[in-house]
């Protein structure tokens, strides 16, 4: 075996040692593998995050009615749901940005397994714009149902995050970059060009905040935050010759 064969056998497994220890680091994922015949490759992740502002507001308004028949409990929901959906409309809610989510119709019953009633429950979800004026809004809007709204939950979201989740595109691509780099030279191997750069779908969306229906009797306070955006990205390089 000719000593230049023995260098490059040695670069190859020191490289090799190098990727499986980054594989294990926090927020990293590297390997050695084959990107094309006779071609060795490093593969590193990167994850950008970027914080931005929601400007729009989803909210879960439930009217819950109760009678001895079910035909008095949809009567007196409808009419309550109909004065909430009054209440949205007359502050500027598109008709696109409301629909019913939820409608069920149940018996409840005494002690004794008999039939007592009739349950009505319909859900509303509306998506608010003014965020700003969300609150007083969800507020008008729960009284005109009276003590059968149910506020359910809200959720903030970003309308248009095509301007941070490019930032945060473009923060993962160099972070990646970056870990390659730092990986070949550990390795004592030169850093080929880039072969692939894939962007990882998945991740969990923003959790909703609930209220419960005793929190809505007052003026509500909305605190929007900020929500992040993360992308991450899968960059594959070549090894240098």
């Amino acid at each position: 075996m000719t000593r230049a064969l023995t260098r490059a056998l040695t670069r190859i497994a020191v490289l090799a040692g190098v990727l499986l220890l980054a594989g294990c680091a926090s927020g990293t994922t590297a390997e050695l593998g084959r990107a094309a015949p006779d071609r060795t490759s490093i593969t590193t992740r990167g994850v950008g995050t970027v914080a931005g502002t929601p400007d729009t507001l989803t909210v879960v308004l439930g009217v819950q009615t109760r009678a001895a028949s079910a035909a008095d409990a949809l009567a007196d929901n409808n009419t309550r749901t109909g004065g909430l959906l009054d209440v949205l409309r007359g502050r500027g809610v598109a008709d696109e940005d409301l629909r019913t989510s939820g409608l069920s119709i149940s018996p409840t019953f005494e002690t004794d397994g008999r039939i007592s009633g009739y349950e009505v429950t319909n859900e509303v979800t509306a998506t608010l714009r003014d965020i700003a004026g969300a609150g007083a809004l969800v507020d008008a809007a729960a009284q005109a149902a009276g003590d059968a709204v149910r506020v359910q939950q809200i959720a903030f979201a970003i309308d248009d995050d095509s301007q941070p989740r490019a930032q945060a595109r473009a923060d993962a691509v160099r972070q990646a970059v970056t870990q390659a780099r730092q990986l070949a030279d550990a390795a004592d191997v030169g850093l080929g060009p880039i072969l692939s750069i894939t962007e990882v779908s998945g991740g969990r969306p923003p959790a909703p905040v609930t209220r419960d229906s005793a929190a809505a009797q007052a003026a509500v306070p909305i605190q929007p935050g900020t929500q992040d955006v993360s992308v991450t990205v899968e960059v594959v390089h070549a090894v240098a010759a």
